[in-house]
């Protein structure tokens, strides 16, 4: 089958428990599009071949032990994910994988062992084809890097935002059917709306964080996947805590936020952002639109009250910049960081303890106000980036971070709001631009509130399908890997005949 990719995680994992694919034959043609296409978007970090292969041999044994009886998942004692091809944001340890997260201070570190997010995908039978291009220490709204750029497969002129650009990436592309990602200030969000998929930023505690730590609680893992039935998978399988968590949750009922997406949210009052001078038309376009859409599938849809980011930026800036200095790199390594992530360090440590203490005092109360200001709403939508994706290069200043920094948030002013409140967020691909951009939209519920944004996602998707696109999307890879093919070819022709002088 040459449209395995095409399939939706879901749609794998079925076709896998009905035997009409093997997990090798699935991982194989991930494997070969990844050849085919990652030279284009800079989405894998590493590609572990090898260690997936291993895991398809090991899913077809289990499948074999489990004999020919009918039915899917529980019924026939197999795990959820069994055999499903999925991809690791390299934030993430993957045991015996490299782990740089993104930076050349590390590109000679291993992952002593899984992240407990990581085992939870390999328990559920997800086999993990390797890890994706992350900005460095998720510090930026975009992913480019000493090792690679991640770019959007609906134009690769233009980047897969930040900080899991390439993980958006792999899945938008069918390098993966879902992908693991994280988001601290919208690092999620922002690259599904790049990339035209879904991304959602779970509450807080609802996802484990271990071995790492989150002092500050504004980090969390996320899943990146084509459909919100397919994220809603993800997190069931994701979602737990281990001892010491500084947030947990009640453990989840198996199969409960898959649930969610199977059942109509009912009607509910939705708070719309108003527009700003910031917003491309497009952005404010698909804003309104969505509204629309909503008004008529039954939601009362009102203005909400205007957002301010000067309310938070201040203090999170505090906080943004003490997480960046805070990651233990040797002196004699800090050259190597990108313009970007000395400048945050530099910064950070220059703020005092007690410094620090008020701004998460400031932030703690601010986080209040904002709740309290939009409780009334079930949920609160807006676009998630201010504009569409953007060029390549078009945010990093590296003579100038400070700019960088000034230009991630005016474009992404929205996204951390939900970091700061631990409330989860969802990106929807839901609009496009004349020319083929996918813009998302962006839906806040309140603390721990998931069912309802999923169940409110799997309506919109059902009311406005976004898959068709995906037809403009292969046209724009033939084209550009073409490119690249001839562009290859040239430079080898050219080798030789510098060779031999």
């Amino acid at each position: 089958m040459s449209d395995l990719h095409a399939l939706t995680l879901a749609e794998q994992a079925a076709a896998v428990r009905a035997r009409t694919v093997s997990p090798t034959e699935l991982v194989d043609h991930h494997l070969r599009r990844i050849e085919e296409l990652d030279g284009v978007l800079g989405a894998y970090r590493t590609i572990d071949a090898p260690g997936a292969r291993r895991a398809a041999r090991e899913a077809e044994a289990r499948l074999a032990a489990a004999g020919n009886g009918a039915g899917t998942g529980d019924a026939t004692g197999l795990p959820p994910l069994l055999g499903v091809p999925l991809s690791v944001k390299d934030t993430w340890p993957v045991d015996g994988l490299p782990f740089t997260a993104g930076s050349a201070a590390f590109d000679d570190r291993t992952a002593p062992r899984d992240a407990a997010v990581v085992g939870a995908l390999r328990a559920a039978g997800g086999v993990l084809l390797g890890t994706t291009t992350a900005a460095e220490f998720g510090c930026s709204a975009y992913t480019e890097t000493v090792h690679a750029t991640a770019r959007s497969p609906y134009d690769p002129g233009r980047g897969a935002g930040g900080s899991s650009g390439g993980a958006a990436a792999s899945v938008a592309a069918g390098l993966a059917a879902g992908a693991l990602g994280s988001d601290g200030g919208g690092s999620v969000r922002i690259p599904a709306a790049a990339c035209g998929v879904v991304g959602l930023k779970p509450s807080r505690g609802r996802v484990t964080t271990a071995p790492g730590t989150d002092a500050f609680g504004l980090a969390t893992a996320g899943p990146l996947a084509r459909t919100v039935p397919d994220a809603a998978l993800l997190l069931d399988v994701m979602a737990g805590s281990v001892p010491g968590d500084g947030s947990t949750l009640p453990a989840s009922p198996a199969g409960r936020f898959r649930a969610c997406v199977e059942r109509e949210p009912g009607p509910l009052r939705i708070g719309v952002l108003p527009r700003t001078d910031g917003w491309h038309p497009e952005a404010a376009l698909a804003s309104r639109r969505t509204a629309d859409l909503l008004a008529d599938l039954g939601h009362r849809v009102e203005e909400a009250p205007p957002f301010d980011p000067a309310e938070y930026v201040p203090d999170f800036t505090v906080l943004w910049s003490v997480l960046a200095a805070a990651v233990p790199v040797p002196p004699e390594r800090e050259d190597r960081l990108l313009p970007l992530t000395r400048w945050l360090r530099a910064r950070g440590n220059e703020h005092s303890a007690v410094r620090l203490a008020a701004a998460m005092a400031s932030l703690t109360a601010t986080a209040r106000t904002i709740c309290r200001r939009y409780d009334r709403f079930d949920a609160v939508l807006s676009p998630t980036t201010d504009q569409p994706p953007l060029p390549v290069g078009s945010l990093a200043d590296p003579d100038d971070p400070e700019r960088t920094y000034a230009r991630m948030l005016a474009v992404t002013p929205r996204t951390p709001v939900a970091n700061l409140t631990g409330r989860p967020s969802i990106s929807l691909p839901l609009h496009w631009t004349p020319d083929g951009l996918p813009i998302g939209v962006m839906l806040t519920a309140r603390l721990h509130q998931e069912d309802l944004l999923l169940s409110l996602g799997a309506q919109l998707e059902r009311a406005r399908p976004w898959h068709h696109h995906a037809a403009r999307q292969a046209a724009v890879l033939e084209r550009a890997t073409g490119r690249a093919a001839r562009q290859a070819t040239a430079q080898a022709t050219a080798r030789p005949e510098r060779g031999t002088r």
